[in-house]
């Protein structure tokens, strides 16, 4: 697949007023990736930060998914600039930074996800330019690969203005349990107090022009289209092993 074609698909369509859906792959086998690539989704992200997934897998896990044209991306397992190369240089055509509380940790983690002149990554063959075969083409996707940056805490509730207005930013997504657990309430998403930071945050970043999103983390069509109709634009839906695990599960009312 063309990366830069279809990171370029996304943007505009972000850019536009429109909307994106992607989801989450934990489980580190290219079988599983090969199934999540062919099933729809604009974009799917290898969990590094909660997932059992390990640099070395990441290219077979990239190319299972582009098989079925979806943008392989990474969510990064804290933002180090080495997190960064690894997960790019592996072929992602962007990336997830979790836990953003302030706007100078998103541009640390810009510079490092751009090769010069748009930032400091380190510029290299990689599996991301087959080695050097499709270098010079690469040098445009590695100009601005996707940016988005997830809420998860309170505190980046409170300079999210700031961090809304960081360039090259393409959307931020809300991570609903972290984002509870620091406001003391984990995972009780209909508590008021949740529901209200997370439309603050939702307003916020409508009022700034960027997309902002939730993970919509049980596969429920229902509460996805919910979510988009409340006017979210960058969503997450489930978890490859959360997908598993409901399918799987023996039907309650047979052999009762």
């Amino acid at each position: 697949m063309n990366r830069l074609e279809v990171i370029t698909q996304i943007r505009q369509r972000l850019q536009n007023g429109g909307h994106s859906i992607g989801s989450w792959l934990q489980l580190p086998h290219p079988s599983v990736a090969e199934i999540m690539g062919q099933a729809g989704y604009d974009w799917v992200a290898a969990d590094l930060e909660h997932g059992a997934i390990g640099v070395p897998q990441l290219p077979d896990l990239f190319r299972a998914l582009e098989l079925g044209g979806t943008l392989p991306m990474a969510r990064l397992a804290q933002g180090h600039a080495k997190d960064c190369k690894q997960a790019l240089d592996a072929g992602a055509g962007g990336v997830i930074v979790p836990m953003v509380e302030s706007a100078e940790q998103l541009e640390m983690v810009r510079d490092a996800c751009c090769w010069p002149p748009a930032g400091t990554r380190g510029v290299g063959f990689s599996r991301a330019n087959l080695f050097g075969k499709h270098f010079a083409a690469y040098a445009r996707e590695a100009q601005s690969p996707l940016l988005v940056a997830m809420i998860e805490h309170v505190r980046a509730v409170d300079r999210l203005d700031s961090i809304l207005r960081v360039k090259g930013l393409d959307a931020i997504l809300i991570g609903p349990y972290d984002l509870s657990a620091s406001m003391g309430i984990t995972a009780q998403f209909d508590h008021p107090d949740f529901k209200s930071i997370r439309d603050r945050i939702r307003t916020h970043a409508a009022e700034r022009m960027i997309p902002c999103g939730v993970h919509v983390v049980a596969p429920s069509p229902v509460e996805l289209q919910q979510r988009l109709n409340e006017g979210y634009r960058f969503l997450a839906y489930s978890i490859d092993a959360v997908i598993l695990a409901e399918g799987a599960a023996r039907p309650t009312a047979i052999g009762a």
